[in-house]
């Protein structure tokens, strides 16, 4: 999928595209290998030019090593591609094996660097990121927010042994263009999309039950929702029941243009004529 860029991508939420499709527009680009950081569990091609008997496929140990021939335990946790490969080249030469070696090193398995997507996404797991990479990059990797998905999406990250959690309302961030809260993400970060809240209706509607809740959302908007009132319902005295912050449930008179709120349970009454 093409690149778009982030000039096309706020008009088109600006236009109300819903965050499904700006998730899956921002598809990440291939990224180059020399970017890697290499850590515990990658699976390494290693080779050494004009010495095939130096030729390795092996796996990075907990502690960030690796056993090469001649050389024995290397350390290259934490270091990108290049410099690993350089690294043991500078053994080989200081060592007398190999006169101005060329080393080579394919990630074939990238385990270390690790994203998890978790929640209402189209495809959760687990991403490794080969590069820089964004939250909406990961989202786009897990196919961008599945239906049941809401605007808001938690990142919980833990730098230095320290681990936080923020939210990021990513239809309002495209919308604004404040393309600056959407935050760099690294190995071990946990990306978690939750439901959308939910309003109830029932009663004298044609379509009872849980449903969506939109922004800005009115009862007017509810009742359409819920398929119309049946031939017996009522406009008259809708009532709202809603949860306080004292956990207790409070009966709100509604009128059309009332806002809703998450959990709200909305009841249209009988008309008594």
């Amino acid at each position: 999928m093409q690149r778009l860029s982030m000039r096309a991508l706020v008009r088109a939420a600006a236009a109300g595209l819903p965050a499904l499709a700006l998730a899956l527009a921002l598809a990440p680009a291939p990224a180059a290998a020399a970017e890697v950081l290499l850590g515990p569990g990658d699976v390494l091609k290693l080779s050494v030019y004009g010495n095939p008997d130096l030729a390795l496929e092996t796996r990075v140990s907990e502690a960030g090593t690796i056993t090469f021939p001649l050389l024995g335990q290397v350390s290259i946790g934490g270091m990108p591609v290049v410099a690993a490969e350089k690294r043991i080249a500078l053994l080989l030469q200081k060592g007398g094996y190999v006169r101005r070696p060329q080393v080579n090193i394919i990630v074939s398995q990238l385990q270390s660097q690790q994203v998890g997507v978790l929640g209402q996404v189209n495809r959760p797991g687990r991403y490794p990121i080969e590069s820089r990479r964004s939250l909406m990059d990961l989202l786009a990797m897990a196919g961008g927010i599945g239906p049941e998905g809401g605007d808001s999406v938690s990142v919980l990250r833990t730098r230095d042994g320290t681990t936080t959690r923020e939210n990021i309302d990513v239809v309002q961030m495209m919308r604004s263009g404040e393309l600056a809260r959407d935050l760099e993400v690294a190995g071990g970060d946990v990306i978690y999309v939750e439901r959308a809240p939910r309003f109830y209706i029932y009663g004298e509607v044609q379509r009872p039950g849980a449903f969506r809740l939109e922004r800005g959302m009115t009862v007017l908007q509810a009742l359409s929702v819920g398929g119309g009132l049946t031939p017996r319902g009522t406009e008259r005295g809708i009532r709202i029941k809603r949860q306080g912050a004292d956990g207790r449930q409070h009966i709100i008179k509604a009128g059309h243009n009332q806002l809703l709120q998450t959990d709200d349970i909305i009841y249209v009454r009988e008309s008594l004529f």
